[in-house]
């Protein structure tokens, strides 16, 4: 998964992110540090979380200096404790301390979602269920946010609008009916992409099921009213359930026996966690 981190988009995205921060220059750092000075800074979780986006911030500290030093202390995906080390910096002080922000937001935001996602696929480990997520993602950052989901435990939905067929309520309306959107998406489509229609009752549902889609996704429905789906179903498609998916109720709809169920939460109300870093030592190359 580290591969996708080193992407075209990722570099763009991390050069937007430090342009924004320093602008024309950081005028603290340049006011207060000599180049000469040299130090060890360490990152460290505050809090009990899911390790997700060190190669991120090693990729920061190194378009500011090349030569600091990025140590992990931890991996991808692993949970840690409090106060648990998460990597070790050394080199030049002032672009450790102006690189600091920029590489401590990208780990905060991705490490809060793999986080919160492992809590939500922990709820329904149980059964034979995936939590998958959706494209309710900040613009720009799609591919990192799917990415730290994954480390949280979670798979993803697709990608973008590129990547599957998903009919929803607003093209029905613009078509007329499951039966006729599922046909030319069948003309249209590539016969290796799998269709997935919206459904938001049961007599949809019957609707799809009598054409064949590859998938179908129950919209807010009940849980009394996806185990009937489930019923009616009888393995003829996948089933994935949508819609006011919460902590406390994800394992009364695992248990309606859907194959999966998407939130949206996992990536727009994912909250940050709390990591620190510390500047630990000073030397000067003078002396």
């Amino acid at each position: 998964m580290a591969h996708l981190l080193s992407s075209p988009l990722i570099d763009r995205l991390l050069d937007l992110a430090l342009e924004e921060d320093i602008g024309a220059g950081d005028v603290t750092t340049r006011a207060l540090i000599p180049p000469e000075l040299h130090g060890e800074a360490r990152i460290r979780a505050k809090e009990k979380l899911v390790v997700a986006g060190l190669p991120l911030a090693a990729r920061v500290f190194a378009k500011l200096a090349p030569e600091l030093k990025f140590t992990p202390q931890a991996t991808e995906g692993q949970e840690v404790a409090p106060a648990a080390a998460l990597a070790v910096i050394t080199g030049p002080v002032a672009p450790i301390l102006t690189g600091e922000r920029t590489a401590l937001n990208f780990l905060q935001r991705l490490s809060g979602i793999a986080t919160f996602t492992k809590k939500m696929a922990d709820a329904v480990a149980f059964e034979p269920v995936s939590l998958v997520d959706t494209r309710k993602t900040t613009p720009g950052w799609r591919v990192l946010e799917k990415y730290a989901v994954r480390l949280g435990g979670g798979r993803n939905h697709r990608g973008g609008l590129f990547d599957g067929v998903l009919i929803k309520n607003n093209h029905l309306t613009a078509v007329g009916s499951i039966t006729e959107a599922v046909r030319r998406a069948r003309k249209a489509a590539p016969h290796t992409l799998k269709i997935e229609v919206e459904v938001t009752s049961l007599e949809q549902l019957e609707e799809a099921l009598g054409i064949g889609v590859d998938v179908i996704l129950l919209d807010n429905m009940g849980d009394a009213d996806l185990a009937r789906a489930a019923d009616l179903t009888l393995g003829r498609a996948l089933l994935e359930a949508s819609g006011s998916m919460t902590l406390e109720r994800l394992p009364q709809v695992a248990a309606t026996r859907v194959n999966f169920i998407s939130v949206g939460a996992l990536t727009h109300s994912a909250p940050a966690v709390d990591i620190h870093l510390r500047l630990i030592k000073t030397w000067s190359l003078e002396e």
